[in-house]
């Protein structure tokens, strides 16, 4: 796992630019920061999001926190390559000889079915075994990514909240001074800033990323998967490399198909 520079620095970039254009239009920065209106914004979205999860999804809040802002390696050319070595070293020795590749495989998918082929599993087996691994992962992500859509929601309407709660503050203390008070009217837009802000460019975001990352790991499991089923078949080298190369080139050309635009197809897996 390596920091995912596009979504960390995206953020990055994204708070920046609107401080940037702020002070730049002669405000300050220092101004934006308001305490009060981080709690009701944050504690709120937080508040209003748990409503809709059990507490063991929300448990896994952190772990996805930590999935959006990292990244896996996703190259599905290396993992065909891959799995053509396997299916050459069962071909040239047998099935048994894949089982010291379990221990350097690096994927806890690969290692199930790996171990699988070694004890000979029924293939029917093998495959109702993977395919519910892939849907339960792919379960998993999807509602990581709405626990963020949620919070996506609820996060501009509790700016609103924040706002209206610091206009009827103000409201009641138009005896002041005029100058007072319209720095608290300032002061009270702030909520609908954070708001607003915070989900378009942190829930919003992280949720389109891991369902991004979801796309990716199902058609990473789904190529280990049709390879491994044609391992135990004993499908030859040359011919197990183009059977799976359609799932990132469908019309068999260079450059006809991408990574991202072959994963749709097996975005759903069903469980037979």
């Amino acid at each position: 796992m390596r920091l995912d520079f596009s979504a960390f620095g995206g953020i990055i970039f994204g708070v920046v630019a609107l401080v940037g254009g702020f002070v730049l239009e002669g405000g300050r920065a220092g101004a934006l920061l308001q305490g009060t209106a981080a709690m009701i914004v944050f504690g709120g979205t937080i508040g209003a999001t748990a409503v809709g999860f059990a507490l063991e999804e929300l448990k896994q809040v952190p772990r996805l926190f930590r999935m959006g802002l990292t990244r896996s390696n996703f190259d599905p050319v290396q993992l065909i390559e891959q799995l053509v070595r396997y299916t050459d070293i069962a071909r040239r020795q047998s099935p048994l000889a894949l089982e010291p590749e379990i221990a350097i495989a690096n994927d806890p998918f690969l290692e199930k079915g790996l171990q699988l082929i070694v004890d000979n599993a029924d293939p029917t087996f093998m495959r109702q075994m993977m395919e519910t691994d892939i849907y339960a992962q792919s379960s998993q992500q999807k509602m990581g990514a709405s626990i963020f859509e949620a919070a996506g929601g609820y996060a501009p309407t509790m700016g609103i909240v924040g706002t209206i709660m610091g206009l009827v503050h103000v409201l009641g203390e138009l005896s002041g001074n005029p100058n007072q008070l319209a720095s608290a009217i300032g002061l009270a837009f702030i909520a609908t800033l954070y708001g607003v802000a915070s989900a378009n460019l942190i829930w919003l975001p992280l949720a389109g990323n891991l369902k991004n990352k979801a796309k990716h790991g199902t058609l990473m499991r789904q190529i280990a998967l049709e390879g491994l089923l044609s391992i135990q078949q004993g499908m030859a080298p040359s011919m197990l490399r183009d059977k799976l190369m359609s799932f990132i080139r469908p019309s068999g050309g260079p450059g006809a198909g991408s990574a991202d635009s072959a994963a749709t197809p097996v975005e759903e897996v069903q469980v037979s």
